[in-house]
């Protein structure tokens, strides 16, 4: 096994903290894994692992191998892809992820335009309501809404959403308008679990922040369901705005209490540092930023 492939290895161990992981992703035997790790660590002179019979873990001086090597090898796909072309022209599968409602609204629609664009690109499109890790589920590009932790990514700013509490026109002629985030006691409530889990809904004032503890009657584990509950006039719920922004436009929801509603939260386009002079990537990012920052729903 060269050098290289060595590295190849060794990087798959670190990031799945396991040999047999790492044996079965690359299609060699764990003994072959194993020996390739061993024969690693004699050519450094240092112990790359701390193993047990339950974990696999990075010592001290295989942390800071990881970080080396993990750059050698990215730099080695950077000079393949440029010499091949892909640089210049996007070509190859495009992973992209969002949140459901707004991959389905939002970037799905830039996606088919993307691929309009781009005959030799396919793109594999993830949408799910939770936050994955880019590097360990192999995606390129990932929206994400909320304050971002990880540094070591690269990120564009294209918008902004609010978490908003609405209702149908037909609901509130029947029962009023609250008021004030304390008159939803006397409402039936929709919980829209993804966007407001707690039964402890909190609001921001001049004068401080609220809680108020609602009663749910329907709790929806997808958010187009309570809109859809919502839209029949069953009760309130609270959403994110970008998800029922043509709803607004349709009258058929109502946007309430918005003198008590939270700060903003950014939505910014992801993608992992190193992988941005890549075409297929530059270009994505590219046309998202420019629809996203021209989408009146998230700005």
């Amino acid at each position: 096994m060269d050098k290289l492939e060595t590295i190849r290895v060794f990087l798959e161990v670190a990031e799945g903290q396991s040999f047999v992981a790492a044996s079965r992703k690359l299609d060699l035997s764990a003994p072959a894994v194993t020996r390739s790790i061993a024969q690693l660590e004699h050519a450094l002179g240092v112990r790359l692992f701390n193993r047990t019979t339950r974990q696999v873990r990075l010592t001290d001086s295989g942390a800071r191998f990881f970080e080396d090597a993990k750059k050698i090898l990215e730099d080695l796909e950077q000079a393949e892809a440029a010499a091949s072309g892909s640089y210049a022209t996007p070509k190859g599968v495009l992973s992209v992820t969002a949140p459901v409602l707004f991959g389905q609204k939002h970037i799905a629609p830039i996606l088919t335009e993307y691929l309009e664009q781009n005959p030799s690109v396919e793109v594999r499109a993830i949408f799910y309501d939770r936050v994955g890790n880019i590097l360990d589920e192999g995606l390129d590009v990932a929206i994400r809404i909320g304050h971002l932790k990880d540094s070591s990514l690269y990120a564009t700013r294209v918008g902004s959403t609010q978490r908003i509490v609405c209702g149908s026109p037909g609901y509130f002629d029947k029962h009023g308008v609250p008021e004030h985030p304390e008159d939803l006691a006397n409402h039936e409530i929709i919980l829209a679990s993804t966007v407001e889990p707690s039964t402890t809904w909190r609001f921001e004032s001049p004068t401080g922040k609220i809680s108020v503890k609602v009663s749910p009657r329907l709790y929806c584990s997808q958010n187009g369901s309570a809109i859809e509950a919502a839209r029949q006039g069953f009760g309130i719920t609270r959403l994110m705005s970008y998800q029922v922004g043509d709803e607004f436009q349709k009258g058929s929801l109502k946007r309430i209490l918005q003198d008590f509603e939270a700060e903003a939260l950014p939505v910014n386009i992801i993608h992992l540092e190193g992988r941005q002079a890549n075409a297929k990537i530059r270009s994505f990012i590219d046309l998202a930023v420019a629809r996203l920052k021209a989408n009146p729903h998230i700005n």
